[in-house]
């Protein structure tokens, strides 16, 4: 019996961590179709944001480069180059519009499947994986309180 009991708690333990998480549409709250997706992004880094809902590339120097021209070319024009925010919201301090963004999966919801006003879908402009750039160098250049960082939290 013991056995048997273990057996299945090793059985749901592996399932759990195999589930993936589930996106939302930042506005409408319905499940994203991921099938719009752009070739290329489902890499090594975005099978892992799928399971844990964390961005793996945070604090990664070199793909925090990556995103800065990636953001520089398709976000800069609304939110301005240092992310000081212009046409679009600042994205490098404490507020922010949709208070999900302040979460790795909660701001993935919104590149991916856009927001209220100009900001369309993202997902005709980037890979999933180049999302996760962009949001790398999003958090990097994060000028408010650590505190309030939940990307930051375990």
């Amino acid at each position: 019996m013991k056995k048997l009991l273990s057996i299945a708690l090793l059985a749901t333990f592996a399932a759990a961590a195999q589930a993936e998480i589930s996106l939302h549409h930042a506005i409408t709250g319905e499940v994203l179709d991921m099938s719009f997706a752009k070739k290329g992004g489902n890499t090594e880094a975005f099978k892992e944001f799928m399971q844990t809902g964390k961005n793996p590339y945070n604090g990664n120097k070199e793909v925090v480069e990556q995103g800065k021209s990636l953001y520089m070319t398709g976000c800069s024009g609304c939110h301005g180059h240092e992310a000081e925010g212009k046409l679009g919201p600042g994205l490098a301090d404490d507020y922010w519009t949709y208070p999900r963004n302040a979460t790795d999966q909660g701001l993935f919801e919104l590149l991916f499947g856009g927001a209220n006003g100009m900001m369309g879908p993202q997902y005709v402009s980037f890979n999933t994986d180049e999302m996760l750039k962009i949001m790398a160098f999003i958090r990097d250049i994060y000028t408010g309180d650590p505190k309030k960082a939940k990307w930051l939290k375990p």
